[in-house]
């Protein structure tokens, strides 16, 4: 239980919006279900929007005083975005991260929830449609993946290593152009750096044990909350690149996430040193 929202009828919730209004329409969707937001790699569609509806209003349903954060919801109406740091109650929630991979119809995506209770993040789900398939993190119980049948297994992230072993993502398509480069050419420092066009199965990759880093530029509270708690509970070394702690009001600043301290350190002063 977290405040006066049960995790575990969050985690059906989502699964819920996913088998009624995303799962039919994945490479199903018709002319006009696919609009551009702000340019041509952020998309919204039908799905996002039906699935938030659902989310919305079963949350309403389990937590009637909570305030509700949505993607699709902000988009509507940005003076809620401001209204999240001072709630006591609130659930955040992408309906479809990883929309641009969805539209094009690749099986990399998730739906997200995090919950916020006076300023402090206190739980979070990123769920798989395709794999059905949860990881669920509550402040001080640890990160696990939970599936369907029942069966629970603890994730920790990986051993340290050095920095050209490393292997994780880095999101660079918010780095202004004179910065682009320089971050390109740091990045030949580890071993691999990828990006999924999808921050949850980016978290769950890394706290899994399978990634070394993570690195995001822009920080809007759906996308990054429910990513930042699990690997804090998987053990992982979490903050703004200022090494400030993320907070959920904060929309910038980027955030750094490594598999431990001096492993962010190492990160920051090698390569993301803008």
């Amino acid at each position: 239980m977290t405040a006066s929202i049960d995790i575990a009828d969050l985690a059906n919730i989502l699964q819920e919006a996913a088998v009624k209004e995303i799962l039919p329409r994945f490479r199903n969707l018709g002319d006009g279900d696919v609009r551009e937001k702000s340019e041509a790699i952020d998309l919204v569609t039908e799905a996002d929007e039906a699935a938030e509806r659902l989310i919305k209003a079963r949350v309403a349903e389990i937590a009637p005083t909570a305030l509700f954060i949505g993607e699709e919801s902000v988009a509507a109406d940005p003076a809620l975005l401001p209204t999240l740091e001072g709630a006591a109650l609130a659930v955040v929630v992408d309906p479809i991260d990883g929309t641009f991979n969805f539209a094009a119809g690749i099986p990399a995506y998730g739906v997200m929830a995090s919950v916020v209770v006076n300023g402090e993040v206190t739980a979070g789900i990123i769920y798989d449609p395709m794999g059905n398939d949860w990881v669920i993190a509550e402040r001080g119980a640890g990160a696990w993946l939970c599936k369907a049948d029942g069966s629970q297994t603890k994730l920790s992230v990986a051993a340290p290593v050095g920095l050209g072993d490393m292997v994780g993502c880095a999101s660079t398509s918010f780095a202004k152009p004179e910065e682009r480069v320089g971050l390109m050419t740091n990045l030949a420092k580890v071993r691999i750096a990828a990006s999924y066009r999808n921050a949850a199965h980016e978290y769950r990759t890394m706290a899994g044990g399978y990634f070394h880093y993570l690195m995001y530029q822009k920080l809007m509270p759906w996308d990054h909350l429910v990513g930042a708690i699990i690997c804090e509970e998987a053990g992982a070394h979490v903050a703004r690149l200022d090494g400030s702690v993320y907070r959920p009001g904060h929309v910038d600043g980027g955030l750094l996430v490594a598999v431990d301290k001096p492993s962010w350190d190492l990160l920051r002063r090698e390569v993301f040193t803008f």
